[in-house]
């Protein structure tokens, strides 16, 4: 048994490429292999967990020359010897192999040296806000350094982890959904920051990438947070009316013709417990003219200019808030405008109908008479006209007179009146007879 566990040797073989092959032995714990950009010269970076002990072997010739170097660069080593295999320096360094008159260059890192550990993990309520929170982390996580070839520092990446949860906006599902977040450090300092949580949620830190490798990489878990951070999802759909007789408003995404009624639309994150919608005249919202307290309402825009919108929620306490894009409606200048001929069935789907053309007019009375002062139709409202029919039959072809008493959204009053020649009707009344 003595014999047995004496003779008991790890080996750890590392293929760095088809020109370099090393051997590490004398430990329990795989040695850990990064292949490092070819600027730094360097074949391989070897991450060993205790050099105390180890040896290092240059497979495929009895016959090797050894140098040492350190942060300095290649062109400061020195020689260590010629045999095959050499004792592991307890400190970083870089080794060169010259077999056969080609040098081969790798840096070896002690772990132990470097070795992750954490002593405190904390939120930093005085570093946090809305936006970032912040943890006080004590404890070793510092920078692994390694050196290329002219002394030019690179770093090991330690992918420590930092876990938590929060919401992210499904499009599809329209809804706040939770995720686990993952944010990954090559190294800490005394100071972590990530995004602020939108949902109650506790953070694991966990690493690094050598004591998982090693299978006894640590995690520490702070308690539960309360989320306070808040954000929102925000739409503006208009609702949209397809009528022939009133003129379109080019340029304009929100607004054109009033009235123009627009619903608004908001889903917001876990924290918010206040939230509203606010109306302004004024882009800066100073003064605010309307609010609503609610997530989904509908406005009617009935006054010509620009009014801008936008969202705001807040946490419990009102330390964090949220304001939304901002929203601009522009409704133009009234227009009211009056034919003064139609032909009803004359030519089906063609000026067969009386109608004004008009936009932005949100008070309309209209009313339609024939030569003796009969009155054929009224309506109030702009979209609609006359077929030229009275009492279900086509009138006469011939003069009728309109009256229209109408308000655009810029406070223009429109007092207009006017003749209405109907012209090439067909089922006219036979001659002789009238619309008295």
């Amino acid at each position: 048994m003595k014999q047995f566990l004496a003779t008991i040797i790890i080996l750890s073989i590392f293929a760095i490429s088809a020109k370099t092959q090393v051997v590490f032995e004398g430990s329990a714990e795989s040695v850990i292999t990064t292949s490092p950009t070819p600027s730094t010269g360097l074949e391989a970076v070897y991450v060993v967990n205790n050099a105390n002990g180890m040896t290092m072997s240059y497979t495929g010739s009895s016959n090797v020359k050894w140098s040492r170097f350190s942060s300095s660069g290649a062109a400061y080593a020195e020689p260590i010897g010629t045999s095959r295999s050499i004792a592991l320096e307890n400190n970083d360094c870089g080794y060169i192999a010259e077999v056969n008159g080609k040098s081969h260059y790798f840096w070896v890192v002690n772990y132990s040296n470097h070795e992750f550990s954490v002593s405190e993990f904390t939120i930093d309520n005085d570093n946090s806000d809305c936006q970032r929170t912040a943890f006080h982390f004590a404890g070793n996580a510092s920078p692994i350094s390694f050196y290329s070839l002219n002394g030019r520092p690179e770093t090991l990446d330690r992918n420590i982890t930092l876990t938590y949860s929060t919401l992210e906006f499904d499009a599809d599902a329209n809804a706040y959904h939770q995720i686990e977040q993952s944010v990954s450090y090559s190294s800490i300092n005394s100071l972590v920051s990530v995004d602020s949580p939108l949902c109650d949620t506790h953070f694991t830190l966990k690493g690094d990438r050598f004591l998982k490798e090693w299978k006894r990489d640590i995690s520490v878990e702070t308690p539960t947070i309360k989320a306070s951070a808040i954000s929102a999802e925000t739409t503006a759909e208009q609702n949209e009316r397809d009528i022939d007789n009133e003129q379109k408003v080019q340029g304009t995404s929100l607004g054109g013709s009033a009235p123009c009624e627009i619903n608004f639309s908001a889903i917001v994150s876990d924290a918010a417990s206040f939230y509203e919608w606010q109306l302004s005249s004024s882009p800066d919202f100073d003064p605010i003219d309307d609010r609503y307290n609610q997530t989904d309402f509908s406005y009617t825009f009935r006054e010509q200019g620009n009014t801008y919108v936008r969202f705001f929620a807040a946490n419990d306490d009102g330390r964090c808030e949220y304001y939304s894009s901002v929203y601009e409606i522009s409704i133009g200048e009234s227009d009211l405008r009056c034919p003064n001929a139609f032909s009803p069935k004359s030519t089906p789907g063609v000026n067969d109908e009386w109608k004004v053309s008009y936009k932005s007019i949100v008070s309309f009375d209209c009313h339609i008479f024939n030569r003796w002062g009969v009155e054929m139709c009224s309506f109030t409202d702009p979209s609609l006209g006359w077929d030229g029919k009275y009492k279900g039959k086509y009138v006469p072809a011939g003069t009728y007179y309109y009256v229209i008493k109408a308000r655009g959204a810029d406070g223009r009053e429109y007092k207009l009146s006017g003749d209405i020649n109907i012209i090439n009707s067909k089922d006219n009344f036979h001659s002789g007879e009238s619309t008295e």
